[in-house]
């Protein structure tokens, strides 16, 4: 994989301002006031992750604080033997990464692209001067981060479930969490090989899953993707 970072050559390359479209895909924008907003504006970069980048490794410092504009990524770790622990997607809307840039900590974990993806970010230096100016974006943070507790719960409950519909259906739970990402709604485009990625089995026991899944009336599979009529059923 290649490691990228916004210090990164191969990522500065790439690195351009947000569209305004762009801009509206960033759920905390909008929460703010205009000063604040006028302040944050230039300091949002948007760039290209490419299938297969490392945008955050371990043990690198945090410089920046990411979000997804478009595309899915995965967070994970690699343990003593070799294998590597997924611990959640991170699809369209998405923020992540914000415990680390507060304690301002080397990361523990890697965030790679499970396809080309456009990345936004802001600077260490903004999300703090956000932290200590906006009363908006401190409630945001807030509710992140209490979404997100509950979401590693969940991913270590999905790590010790051994029936394949089941360990599907909480990943796809996970993927469209109205609070995480609220841009998702109930339509998630991915592949069931990306899907295999996140939920730690093969593409084709993953096919099996979502064709259950499917006859019990939990999902609807469309091309690219699937749509979930009722999340409450995947939990």
């Amino acid at each position: 994989m290649t490691v990228v970072s916004f210090t990164t050559n191969s990522l500065i390359n790439r690195q351009r301002v947000p569209t305004k479209q762009e801009l509206l895909a960033i759920p905390w924008l909008a929460l703010l006031s205009k000063s604040d907003y006028d302040y944050v504006l230039p300091e949002i970069k948007v760039t290209i992750a490419e299938e297969g980048d490392v945008i955050c490794r371990i043990g690198r410092p945090v410089t920046y604080w990411f979000g997804v504009i478009e595309g899915l990524l995965k967070m994970s770790s690699d343990s003593k033997d070799g294998k590597t622990m997924t611990f959640v997607g991170v699809p369209t809307g998405g923020w992540f990464g914000e415990g680390t840039v507060l304690k301002r900590e080397p990361y523990r974990y890697n965030i790679s692209a499970l396809r080309d993806s456009i990345v936004a970010g802001i600077s260490i230096e903004a999300f703090h001067w956000l932290l200590d100016h906006s009363i908006a974006f401190n409630k945001y943070l807030m509710r992140q981060l209490n979404e997100r507790l509950s979401q590693f719960i969940a991913a270590r409950e999905v790590d010790r479930i051994s029936n394949p519909e089941h360990r599907v259906a909480r990943t796809l739970a996970g993927l469209l969490n109205p609070t995480l990402y609220p841009q998702i709604g109930n339509t998630l485009t991915i592949t069931q090989q990306e899907l295999a990625y996140l939920v730690g089995l093969s593409r084709q026991r993953v096919n099996v899953a979502l064709k259950a899944l499917e006859a019990q009336g939990t999902i609807r599979l469309e091309y690219g993707g699937l749509t979930v009529p009722d999340i409450k059923k995947l939990i």
